[in-house]
C-alpha cells in the first residue's frame, strides 16, 4: 500500500464500534476488569499494549503505537510524553555507572545536556564522536548503546547511518536514532539497520504546534528495557495527544512534500544572495552531504540553517526582528515558518556570539513561497 494510502487507513480499527471515520477519544485513569482471571491476565500482557491502568494508555493511545510501528516497519512502539522524554528513556535505560554512551556529536542541545548533567555524574560514561567519523574506534567493551541524529541538529551534517551500524552490529551494540527530521516518510531507520527509531511527534507527525508527544519504534525485544523504564518512571502519553498526533498523522505526506519543495525554494534562493555566506540542507547538490542524504532519504522536510556574512550583535537582532512571516521561536514541524538564533552547543553560554560564524535556522512552514522569500529580502536587507 502506498504511504499516503496507509496515513489515510491506519490506526483505525476502534472506529467502527462507533461507526465513525476516526477512532473514539478513550479517556481513563481507572481500568476495570469482570473477573480476577481477566485482571490477572491484563497484567501479564505487554505493558503499554493493552489496558491495565489509565498510565499504560486507553484504545486510543494503542491505536497510534499500531499505526506508528506499521507507518515506522517495526514491530513496536512506545508513547511517551514529548520527544525529550523519549530521548531520555532510550538513554536511561542503556545507561549504569561503568556503561558506555557514544553519541554523534551534533544531537539535539538537551540530548547533550541530559547526558552530562545527569548520566554523567552518576558513572555513565558518556562519550561523543565527530560527526561523519568512522565509530569503529570509538567502540568499547563496556558500549552499551550508540545514539544519533540525523542530520545533525542545527548544523545539518550528514551520517552514513547503514555503515554506522554495521560497526555497532559487529559489536552487538543497538544503534538508536533521532528520526525526527526525516519521519518515516523520507527516513527508513530501521531498513538501515537502526534498531530504536525516536520521533518528535510534537513535530511533523503532529503538525499543528498543539500538543507534546514522543514516539519510539523497535522490536518487542527492542524496546523491551525501555518499556521498564516508562513503566518505572511513569513516561507516558495522555490519550488527547494521542488522538490529535492520529488525526496529524494523516495528512504528514502531503504536509511534507509542500515542506519540501518551498523549502528548496528558499535554500536555493539564499544560495544567491549577497549577505548569506553559506546555507546548510543535505537536499542541496552543492551540500557536503548531499550524498549521503541521497543515498539515506527520500525527501528533505522543511528545517535547515543558513550562515551570515560576519555581523554585529545589532544587526543581527534588526534581521532576526525584520522578519514577519518567520516567527521567532523554538520547534518546527508545524504548518507555521519559524526562525531561531542556531546557536551551537559549545556556545550557548555566551550572551554575545561572536560576529563571524552567525548561523540562523529556519523551519520552512507551508505559507506561499514567494512571500516567504520577500520576508527574507526585507529581513536581509537590515544587516
Amino acid at each position: 500500500m502506498h504511504t499516503d494510502t496507509f496515513l489515510v487507513h491506519s490506526g483505525r480499527e476502534t472506529a467502527d464500534a462507533v461507526q465513525a471515520i476516526n477512532p473514539p477519544l478513550v479517556r481513563a485513569s481507572t481500568v476495570v476488569f469482570k473477573s480476577l482471571a481477566d485482571y490477572k491476565h491484563a497484567h501479564h500482557q505487554t505493558v503499554f499494549d493493552a489496558p491495565r491502568y489509565g498510565r499504560s494508555g486507553t484504545s486510543t493511545t494503542f491505536e497510534l503505537q499500531r499505526a506508528m510501528a506499521a507507518f515506522a516497519g517495526a514491530q513496536s512502539c512506545l508513547a511517551t510524553s514529548s520527544g525529550l522524554s523519549a530521548i531520555v528513556a532510550v538513554l536511561s535505560a542503556h545507561a549504569g555507572p561503568g556503561r558506555h554512551l557514544l553519541l554523534s556529536a551534533g544531537v539535539y542541545g538537551p540530548t547533550r545536556i541530559f547526558c552530562d548533567k545527569e548520566l554523567a555524574p552518576l558513572g555513565t560514561i558518556v562519550e561523543y564522536f565527530p560527526d561523519g567519523a568512522d565509530i569503529t574506534p570509538y567502540l568499547r567493551d563496556n558500549t552499551t548503546l550508540v545514539y544519533v541524529e540525523t542530520p545533525a541538529s542545527l548544523t545539518m551534517e550528514m551520517l552514513d547511518v547503514r555503515a554506522l551500524c554495521a560497526a555497532a552490529r559487529a559489536r552487538n551494540v543497538p544503534v538508536a536514532a533521532d528520526s525526527t527530521w526525516g519521519t518515516p516518510v523520507f527516513f527508513d531507520a530501521h531498513a538501515l539497520g537502526v534498531q530504536i527509531s525516536i520521533h518528535s511527534a510534537t513535530k511533523f507527525i503532529n503538525g499543528h504546534s498543539d500538543l507534546m508527544l514522543g514516539l519510539m519504534t523497535g522490536s518487542l525485544d527492542d524496546l523491551a528495557a525501555l518499556r521498564a523504564y516508562c513503566d518505572r518512571s511513569g513516561a507516558h502519553a495522555a490519550p488527547d495527544v494521542c488522538w490529535l498526533a492520529l488525526r496529524g498523522l494523516r495528512t504528514l505526506s502531503v504536509r511534507l512534500q509542500r515542506h519540501q519543495q518551498t523549502a528548496m525554494s528558499i535554500a536555493q534562493w539564499l544560495q544567491e544572495q549577497p549577505k548569506v555566506k553559506r546555507v546548510m540542507y543535505p537536499a542541496l547538490p552543492s551540500d557536503p552531504g548531499h550524498a549521503l542524504w541521497k543515498g539515506q532519504f527520500s525527501g528533505a522536510a522543511g528545517p535547515f540553517s543558513f550562515e551570515l556574512v560576519p555581523c554585529s550583535e545589532s544587526a543581527f537582532a534588526a534581521f532576526m526582528d525584520a522578519l514577519r512571516l518567520f516567527s521567532l521561536g523554538t520547534s518546527w514541524g508545524g504548518y507555521e515558518s519559524l526562525v531561531l538564533p542556531a546557536v551551537p552547543y559549545h556556545l550557548r553560554t555566551l550572551d554575545v556570539l561572536p560576529d563571524e560564524g552567525r548561523l540562523v535556522r529556519l523551519h520552512v512552514g507551508l505559507e506561499d513561497a514567494g512571500d516567504l522569500r520577500e520576508d527574507l529580502d526585507q529581513a536581509l536587507r537590515r544587516l
